[in-house]
C-alpha cells in the first residue's frame, strides 16, 4: 500500500545543503535577526502612526494660529471675553439662558 504523500519525497529538497542553508538564513532574516522583517514591520507602522499624529499637531496649530489672529483685534478680545468670561460693558445687563439639555447634571440627582 502506498501512502498518501511520501516522507521520501518531501525531504529529498532539504537533502541538498545549499537549499538547507537557504532555507535557514531566510528563516533566520525573517524572525530572529537584529534587522528582520518584523522588526521593521512595526517600525513602519509606528512611523506612520508619527506622521498621522504629525499632521494632527499641524492642523492643530493651524487652528490656534487662527485663533490667535482673531484675539490680537479689539473686537476679537471683546467678544471672547464677553463669550467665556460674561464680562460686560458699564449700564449693561447680561442674561445668561441656558437650556435643560446642555446643562450638566450630576450623576446622584
Amino acid at each position: 500500500m502506498a501512502a498518501p504523500f511520501n516522507k521520501k519525497k518531501l525531504l529529498k529538497p532539504f537533502k541538498n545543503i545549499f537549499i538547507l542553508i537557504l532555507t535557514v538564513f531566510i528563516v533566520w532574516m525573517l524572525f530572529f535577526d537584529a534587522n528582520s522583517w518584523l522588526i521593521h514591520h512595526e517600525l513602519n507602522s509606528e512611523i506612520n502612526d508619527l506622521e498621522n499624529e504629525k499632521e494632527y499637531y499641524k492642523k492643530e496649530i493651524e487652528k490656534d494660529k487662527k485663533a490667535l489672529k482673531k484675539l490680537s483685534t479689539e473686537e476679537g478680545i471683546e467678544k471672547f471675553a464677553r463669550e467665556e468670561y460674561y464680562m460686560k460693558r458699564e449700564n449693561e445687563e447680561i442674561y445668561i439662558i441656558e437650556y435643560e439639555d446642555s446643562l450638566k447634571v450630576k450623576p446622584n440627582e
